[in-house]
Formats: C-alpha cells, sequence, structure tokens
C-alpha cells in the first residue's frame, strides 16, 4: 500500500462517515450540553448542518453552536447504530470553520504560539517542583545523560510504555505515583511524554493538519519503537485528551496513511482495574476517609474503573454527590465557561454540604483547576492515586497544589528560588509560569473564606 498523508487520510475517514451517516439525530438527542448551550433546534436538522460544515466549513447557527460547544462526554459515540463518531466528526466541524476563516500562514502561527504556551509551562512548572533524577524519571531531558537501562549487562525489555502525555508534567506527583504504584505491582514500563511527544491535538484545534499530522505521526513512531522493545502490544497513557486525539484521530489515520494500526492505547485506570486482583493485597493500610469522586465520562470505563479501586481501598466510604458528570476532563468544559464554573461550584458546595474528607479527581486538569479550592473549603482535594498510594504507602509530595494554594507570584517565585536557579531558570520565564499556573482558575477562589465565590472569573485557556 503507498502512503498517502495524514491530511488525505483525515480526509478519506471523513469522507466515510459522512457517507455513513443518516442525520437520524440520535447523538444530539443524548448531547449533555445542548440544553446549557440553548441549542433548541431538531436533532435532524442539526446533525445536517454538521454535516455542511465539515464539507464546505459553512452551515447554520445552531450546527455551529453545537460543535463549538462540544465538551467530548462521548455520549455520541454509544448513540450512534452505524459506526459513526459523532465526537470526531463534530472535531472535523470546528476544523473546518476555523480554515473557512483564516488564512494557512495565520493558521500555522496560532498552532506554534499555542503550542509554545503549552510547552513553556510543561517544561518551566516541573522543574520548580522537582530535581534531576525526578524529571528523568518521568522521561524528561535533563542535564544528566541518559540512564542505562540495562540489568547485569543485559538489555532490559518493559511491560509497557508509558505514555504521560505533557501536561500531566505540570502536577508531577499524579505521574510519580502511577510509576510507584506500577513499581509495587512489579510491572516494568518505559516513560515518554511531554512537549517533544505531543500528541498534535494543538495544532488540530488551530486548524493546521498539516502540521498536527507531522507531530502525530512522529510521535506515533517513537512510541511505536518503544513499543517493540518491550513485551506488550500496549501503550498506557494518561491524559483523555491524548487518549480522544490518538484513538480517535491519528492513529486510524495512520493506519489509512501506512497501512497497519501500531499499537493500541489503553487508559492507565483501565489498566490498573485490570489488575484489580493485583493491586487488593497491596492495599493493606486503611484510610479511613468519607471520599466523593469528581467525575467525567468522557473516556468509556473510566468513571467505573475509578470506583471499582477506591471501593477496595479499606476504610475509604464513597459519597455520591449526586452532580453531573459532564465532558472528557475539566478544561474541556472550556468551551462553555459560565455552565464550567455552575458544576464546580455546585459540586464544591454539595462536597461540603456531604461533610466529605476529600474531593478526589482522577484527571490532571481537574486536579490543576481544582486543587486551590482546599483553601476555602472544610476537604482536601487530591488525585485519586494519593489515596490508593496512601494505602499502599506511597507518597509523593504535591508541590502543585501548596504553591497554587499561596495565590501570590513573588511568593511561589521565591519559594522555589533554589530550583529555579539550579536549572538556570530566568525569572521572566518562572514568572510567566506561575502567572499561567494562576490564572487557570475557572471558579474563582473566595475572597470572604466562606466557600462561596463572589466574583466571576474569566474564561479558562483549555
Amino acid at each position: 500500500m503507498s502512503s498517502i498523508t495524514f491530511e488525505a487520510a483525515i480526509s478519506e475517514r471523513v469522507g466515510d462517515m459522512l457517507d455513513a451517516c443518516t442525520a437520524c439525530g440520535k447523538c444530539y438527542e443524548v448531547c449533555p450540553i445542548t440544553a446549557p448551550a440553548g441549542i433548541s433546534a431538531k436533532g435532524e436538522e442539526v446533525i445536517a448542518g454538521v454535516l455542511d460544515i465539515v464539507r464546505t466549513g459553512e452551515g447554520p447557527d445552531a450546527s455551529r453552536l453545537w460543535a463549538n460547544s462540544c465538551v467530548l462526554s462521548g455520549e455520541c459515540i454509544k448513540a450512534c447504530d452505524y459506526g459513526v463518531n459523532p465526537r470526531f466528526l463534530l472535531t472535523m466541524a470546528r476544523v473546518a470553520m476555523t480554515k473557512a476563516k483564516s488564512e494557512p500562514f495565520d493558521r500555522r502561527k496560532l498552532g506554534v504560539e499555542n503550542f509554545r504556551k503549552m510547552s513553556h509551562g510543561a517544561t518551566v512548572l516541573p522543574r520548580m517542583q522537582l530535581d534531576d533524577a525526578l524529571l528523568e524519571r518521568l522521561g524528561q531531558r535533563t542535564s544528566k545523560p541518559a540512564a542505562d537501562r540495562t540489568q547485569d549487562g543485559a538489555e532490559v525489555r518493559p511491560d509497557f510504555v508509558f505514555y504521560t502525555g505533557c501536561n500531566v508534567l505540570k502536577t508531577p506527583h499524579i505521574a510519580l505515583l502511577a510509576l510507584d504504584v506500577m513499581d509495587a505491582l512489579g510491572v516494568t514500563y518505559t516513560v515518554m511524554g511531554g512537549p517533544s511527544h505531543c500528541c498534535g491535538v494543538i495544532q488540530l484545534r488551530t486548524g493546521d493538519l498539516e502540521a498536527s499530522g507531522s507531530m502525530a505521526f512522529n510521535t506515533i513512531e517513537k512510541l511505536n519503537r518503544a513499543k517493540n522493545a518491550s513485551k506488550n502490544s500496549q501503550v498506557l497513557s494518561w491524559c483523555p485528551s491524548c487518549q480522544v486525539q490518538f484513538n480517535e484521530t491519528t492513529l486510524p489515520a495512520y493506519a489509512r496513511a501506512k497501512g497497519s494500526r501500531p499499537f493500541e492505547m489503553t487508559p492507565f485506570m483501565l489498566f490498573l482495574r485490570t489488575h484489580l486482583d493485583r493491586l487488593r493485597p497491596l492495599l493493606t493500610l486503611r484510610v479511613e476517609m468519607r471520599i466523593a469522586l469528581h467525575r467525567h465520562p468522557g473516556i468509556p470505563g473510566v468513571v467505573r474503573a475509578a470506583e471499582d479501586i477506591l471501593n477496595v481501598v479499606p476504610g475509604v466510604e464513597l459519597v455520591d454527590l449526586g452532580q453531573p458528570a459532564v465532558g472528557l476532563m475539566s478544561n474541556a468544559l472550556a468551551a462553555m465557561p459560565a455552565y464550567k464554573r455552575d458544576l464546580q461550584r455546585a459540586e464544591l458546595e454539595a462536597a461540603r454540604d456531604a461533610g466529605v474528607d476529600a474531593l478526589v479527581a482522577v484527571y490532571h486538569a481537574d486536579h490543576r483547576e481544582l486543587c486551590a479550592h482546599e483553601r476555602d473549603f472544610p476537604f482536601q482535594i487530591v488525585n485519586l492515586l494519593e489515596i490508593v498510594g496512601a494505602s499502599m504507602g506511597l507518597h509523593q509530595t504535591d508541590v502543585f497544589k501548596r504553591l497554587k494554594k499561596m495565590q501570590d507570584v513573588d511568593l511561589i517565585v521565591s519559594e522555589c528560588g533554589d530550583l529555579i536557579a539550579a536549572y538556570g531558570l530566568s525569572d521572566d520565564n518562572a514568572r510567566k509560569a506561575v502567572k499561567a499556573m494562576l490564572d487557570e482558575q475557572p471558579l474563582p477562589l473566595t475572597e470572604g473564606g466562606n466557600g462561596l465565590p463572589d466574583r466571576a472569573a474569566p474564561p479558562a485557556d483549555g
């Protein structure tokens, strides 16, 4: 099979879905965002308009609004009887609208700018929290040479490749705990991730398919080489946006372009759930806590897996707050900023009223947005792996939360002064990263300390 470009592969796949879609409206009917977005048109009309947008970049207002309001909950995928992925088609509709209103140079420029912003935070913030050894453990380049992957002179063949994505590096204690848990399970791994292994989603969002495909295919080939050196065909993923980007966009395109799909990408929570029988005996310490799970359903099975894992931790009581579970993760809701603030406010208040000891999130983006509210509410805000780790006798300090709760750029930069100096970071770069960290606060912290936010926050950049 002759190789084709990423754009051609995407175009072929889109064409197949356009042919398969009957515009029945079932995906629209199950979407949790239509009411909050104020869309009242008939489902069949909205879907037909989306198909027009994908084809031409133009379509009715209701269809444009639906596409732009998508928070990647994924309910639409389960509703389709014709093998169409409506979430992917809505992504392609947004790409088509972006391309229709901008020139290639502008799309490329915006993609570069957005990638630099992401890369800056994912590079600087971990260096304000970790030493060389821990950065290297997370697969990040340091001033030291790479570690020799041998045991007694023989090359080590790890069980899996663990792909972090980029932004979990801002909250590195989460990724480190994932590695600690795998160590305790006797699972070996190669860690890959960070801006040098980006999934290409940033360029896709700006409509620069050429750059997105180039970056994604490069990362796929790096992961595949590492996978081929391992004992298993799976790549374990942490980041849900990377999971969606690879599984629904780039890996299918790569398979069309190159003739085969080189690996499957498995969410870490689903991997951990399959090893629950091995994990259970390691949960030896009681964790006497009433906890509520912050839930996002965008990756099928992850919420259920998280509940199953928490339910076997001795001492844990899982409390259902009765709150909606919407979106892929917190920053996916940036498309609906007011709705997002309302959801976060309602959940925090429900957790307070239920008297829980902790609100527990799965994903790093949720933790970044929620953790500083611990300052104002009478419960902890932690990651699920912190609960699991506590029962296993594992601990990684959440430096990110400690810094963010300070809410002061000068104080944070001063607190991290030794590491800033050790890595040769400029004061300007450090301040820029800290300001971005503090600005990522969709629901503002309280001024009176009563757990009731009293001023609006600007929309967060997802």
